[in-house]
C-alpha cells in the first residue's frame, strides 16, 4: 500500500512532466518529427497537452522550407500501409465481423487525422491547425503528393466546424471593436475601408450576420450582408447609399457579400448553412419580407472572355454584324466607358452564356458564385450591367453582376435538379438570352 505522502508525490510529479514548458530550439525540423511520433505514440496519449502545445510553438517557427518538409515528413509516416490494408483485408473476409471491420477501417485511413486530433489538445490548437492547413494550401500546387493529407485536415474539420458547434450571431455596432475590425479587414467581395463605412453596412435597413466557433474566440468564421430592399437590389453602389425609404417598404433581403475569413477552412462547405439560417432569422423578425435573393458578381468573367477567340464569339453571339465586342479587349476600354450601355443586351448574352454552359471538368458551371448559389437551389433570375461601376467590378465582369432568386417554395427542388441533373435553372428574362 501507498502511503497518502506518496500518492501526493506521484501525483506532483505527474503534474510537473505535464505542464512543464520545453525550451523550444527555433526552426527545428528533426525535433518536430520527433514530437509528432510522441504524441501519436502510447507515451505521447499520457503527455499529450504538452507535446501538443510543444509541436504547434515548434511549427510556428519554421521556415518555409521546412514547413514543405515537415509536410512531407509525417505525410509519409503517418500515410496508411498498403501491406497491413491488405492484411486487415485478408482478416476480414476471413471473420466478417464489426471488430474486424473496425480494424480496417483504422488501418486504411493511417494514422495522419489521429495526430492532427491530438495536436488540437495544444491550447489554441483549432486556431493553429486552421492556420497550418492556410500554409499547406498554399503549396499544394507544386506538391500534389500532399493533397492526401489536406483531403484528411478538410475531413476533421467538416466535423470540428460542423454548423452544429457553430454560433450564428447578429452584428451591430454594439458588437465587440475586435471583432468589427476583423470584419473589414475579412471582407472579400465589396472592400469596407473604415468604420464609417462600416457603420452604413449595419444600419436599420441591413442585416449582418456572422458566425463564430467556440475554439476560435471573436474570430469571425464567415459572414454574410443582407440588404433590405423593394425587389432585388440592382446596384452595389445604390446599396451603399444611406437609405431614404421607409422600412415597412422593404419586401426582399439582398444578399450582397458572403466572406469566408479563414484562408485554412477552404473548401469546407459553410455558407449554405448560413444563408438557410439568415433567411430564417429575417423571417422571424421581420414576416413582411417575402422575398430572398442575391446581387452577386461574377469573378472570371472578363478573364474568361479576354482569350476567347473570334470563331468561339460570333457561335455565341451569331454571325450579325450589329453584333461586335472587341471593344471589351481594346485598350482604351476603361471603367464608364458608355459603349457598355449601347451593347448592353450582347454582353447579358455573354454573360448569360458563361454562366450557364461554361463547364468545369466535373460539367458544373465555370464560376465558383454560380455553383455555390445555384448548389444551395437559387435560380438565375437576372443579369444587370452597370450593377458595381467600380474599379474592382470592372476588372472582374465589366461592371455585371447576377440577381440569383431564392424561391422558397422551389429551393429543395432546384437544389436535387442540379446536383443529380446538373440542371440549371434561369427565369424567363434570361431565357431569351440563351
Amino acid at each position: 500500500m501507498f502511503s497518502l505522502k506518496e500518492i501526493i508525490s506521484s501525483i506532483a510529479d505527474v503534474g510537473q512532466k505535464l505542464f512543464k514548458k520545453e525550451k523550444i530550439k527555433k526552426n527545428d525540423l528533426e525535433s518536430i518529427i520527433i514530437l509528432c511520433d510522441d504524441l501519436i505514440s502510447n507515451k505521447g496519449a499520457a503527455f499529450g497537452i504538452t507535446v501538443a502545445r510543444n509541436i504547434i510553438e515548434l511549427y510556428q517557427t519554421l521556415s518555409v522550407e521546412n514547413k514543405l518538409l515537415f509536410f512531407k515528413k509525417i505525410n509519409e509516416k503517418n500515410k496508411p500501409s498498403f501491406r497491413k490494408v491488405n492484411e486487415a483485408i485478408d482478416i476480414y473476409k476471413n471473420s466478417q465481423n464489426e471488430k474486424n471491420l473496425s480494424h480496417l477501417f483504422r488501418v486504411s485511413e493511417g494514422s495522419r487525422r489521429e495526430l492532427f486530433t491530438r495536436m488540437n489538445m495544444a491550447p489554441n490548437g483549432t486556431s493553429a491547425i486552421v492556420s497550418l492547413r492556410e500554409d499547406l494550401i498554399k503549396i499544394l500546387k507544386d506538391n500534389k503528393d500532399l493533397k492526401a493529407l489536406d483531403d484528411d485536415l478538410r475531413y476533421l474539420f467538416k466535423a470540428w466546424f460542423n454548423p452544429g458547434f457553430l454560433k450564428l450571431e447578429k452584428i451591430t455596432w454594439d458588437t465587440k471593436a475586435a471583432v468589427l475590425e476583423k470584419i473589414i479587414k475579412y471582407e472579400r467581395v465589396h472592400q469596407i475601408k473604415d468604420m464609417n463605412e462600416l457603420k452604413r453596412r449595419l444600419g436599420e435597413d441591413r442585416r449582418f450576420f456572422s458566425y463564430f466557433h467556440p475554439a476560435l474566440e471573436d474570430e469571425p468564421i464567415i459572414f454574410v450582408q443582407v440588404a433590405l430592399t423593394k425587389g432585388l437590389g440592382r446596384s452595389i453602389q445604390e446599396l451603399m447609399k444611406p437609405s431614404t425609404s421607409d422600412s415597412k417598404s422593404y419586401d426582399t433581403a439582398t444578399f450582397y457579400s458572403i466572406s469566408n475569413c479563414q484562408e485554412g477552412l477552404s473548401g469546407v462547405t459553410l455558407g449554405n448553412f448560413l444563408i438557410k439560417r439568415v433567411v430564417y432569422e429575417i423571417q422571424e423578425e421581420l414576416p413582411h419580407i417575402n422575398n430572398f435573393g442575391t446581387l452577386s458578381p461574377i469573378p472570371g468573367f472578363a478573364d474568361w472572355f479576354s482569350y476567347l477567340d473570334e470563331v468561339k464569339i460570333k457561335n455565341i453571339l451569331g454571325n450579325s454584324k450589329d453584333k461586335d465586342v472587341s471593344f471589351l479587349k481594346s485598350k482604351d476600354f476603361k471603367l464608364g466607358d458608355k459603349r457598355i450601355v449601347e451593347n448592353k443586351e450582347i454582353i447579358i448574352k455573354l454573360v448569360a452564356h458563361y454562366i450557364v454552359n461554361e463547364k468545369n471538368h466535373k460539367g458544373l458551371p465555370l464560376n465558383d458564385v454560380s455553383r455555390f448559389h445555384l448548389g444551395n437551389g437559387a435560380i438565375v433570375d437576372d443579369i444587370i450591367v452597370n450593377a458595381n461601376v467600380s474599379e474592382v467590378g470592372f476588372k472582374g465582369s465589366f461592371g455585371v453582376m447576377v440577381n440569383y432568386l431564392y424561391e422558397l417554395t422551389n429551393i429543395e427542388k432546384n437544389h436535387e435538379d442540379y446536383v443529380n441533373n446538373k440542371k440549371i435553372i434561369v427565369s424567363n428574362k434570361i431565357k431569351k438570352y440563351l
